[in-house]
Order: C-alpha cells, then sequence, then structure tokens
C-alpha cells in the first residue's frame, strides 16, 4: 500500500515559452500549492525523483494531520501526459481514483472552475493520454475554466498567455483552488466538489 493518498497531476508544457499560458493553468496551481507549503514544517515539502525525469514531483501534506500527497508536474508536453501520470501511480502502488489531475477547460469561461469524478475527455489532449494510459477515465478532475477564443484557433488561444485584464481573475482562481485543495485533503472530494462547483467570483 502506498504512503501517499492522492497524486495531483497539475498539466501544462514545460518551458519558458509556455509558462503563463492558458494550457499550463495545473502548472500554475501545482506551483501555487507548492509557494503555500514551502517553509511549514508540517508540510513536508520535499522533491521526489520517482518521476524518473519525466516530470517534477515533490512529496507534501496539504493538511498537517493528514496522509501526504504526491505534486506532479508531467514534463512530456500536453499530450503525453499519460506517460508521466502512469508510471507514477504505478511505482506508488496507487489507484486511478487516486489521481486528480487539474487541466484548464474551454468549456467554462475563466472565473468559474468545476471539479468531477470520471466522465469523457472533452477533447483535452492532456486527459485523453492519461486515459488511454491507465486504461480508465474514472479519476479525479479539477476543471480551471479559461473560456472559448471569440475568433481565432482554439490551439493557438489555449497557447496564448493570459491578458493582463485576466490576472486579476486568474488570482482568484488559484485562491480559491488551494483553498479546495486543502478541503479535498481534509475532508475528501464531496466536500470539495461542492465547494469548487459553488465559486463565484463576486462582482
Amino acid at each position: 500500500m502506498s504512503s501517499f493518498s492522492m497524486l495531483l497531476a497539475g498539466l501544462g508544457n514545460p518551458g519558458p515559452k509556455y509558462a503563463a499560458t492558458r494550457h499550463n493553468f495545473g502548472f500554475l496551481l501545482v506551483d501555487a500549492l507548492r509557494e503555500k507549503l514551502e517553509g511549514r514544517a508540517s508540510a513536508g515539502l520535499a522533491p521526489v525523483s520517482a518521476a524518473k525525469g519525466k516530470g517534477d514531483m515533490w512529496q507534501a501534506r496539504p493538511v498537517a494531520n493528514k496522509p501526504a500527497w504526491l505534486l506532479l508536474k508531467p514534463m512530456t508536453f500536453m499530450n503525453l501526459s499519460g506517460d508521466a501520470v502512469a508510471p507514477v501511480l504505478r511505482f506508488y502502488k496507487m489507484q486511478p481514483d487516486q489521481l486528480l489531475v487539474i487541466h484548464d477547460e474551454l468549456d467554462l469561461p475563466l472565473g468559474r472552475m468545476k471539479m468531477k469524478f470520471g466522465g469523457g475527455n472533452a477533447g483535452h489532449n492532456g486527459l485523453k493520454s492519461i486515459a488511454e494510459r491507465l486504461g480508465t477515465n474514472d479519476f479525479h478532475r479539477l476543471r480551471l475554466g479559461v473560456g472559448r477564443p471569440l475568433v481565432g484557433e482554439t490551439a493557438d488561444y489555449v497557447l496564448s498567455p493570459f491578458t493582463a485584464e485576466e490576472l486579476p481573475t486568474v488570482s482568484k482562481i488559484l485562491d480559491a483552488a488551494l483553498k479546495a485543495l486543502v478541503t479535498f485533503a481534509r475532508f475528501g472530494s464531496g466536500r470539495a466538489t461542492e465547494q469548487v462547483n459553488s465559486f463565484r467570483i463576486a462582482s
């Protein structure tokens, strides 16, 4: 049995070219969680090498008296996210229902987020890769809305940076998502799902 209760995998693309893009919303949340836990002795934040070059990974306790999580940023590029996620689950003898994937979501506007377990992949190549490598869609997802472009190609849109006008909303979403992750760690997915799905940014 694994000593870790959850694998939190934030999706994105490696390298400075993609750092602040919409497709890297998952990376942004993992980094925000690491920053929140850094310097907190009870969190036990430390790098872990078992991703074997296919991802950057850390162990941490989002809640001090609860089991530790693994925090993963796949470095395989989005379309091959499963090549990083699946080996980690296998190595630590974790099940797909111990996986929480954070990803950008075109079908939600910026400022909204949703949490769900299982379901389809809605054309998201990172989710598709993970589902194919695991042989199941039965894992948790935290969907961070980015909306759809009014003009132009979707691929160009998700690989473009958030605008200056969008950044305050991005910051509020990251703060709210961090609180939801703590709720997940403390009380489980049910309470966290209620918290996430009812979130609205105050006008």
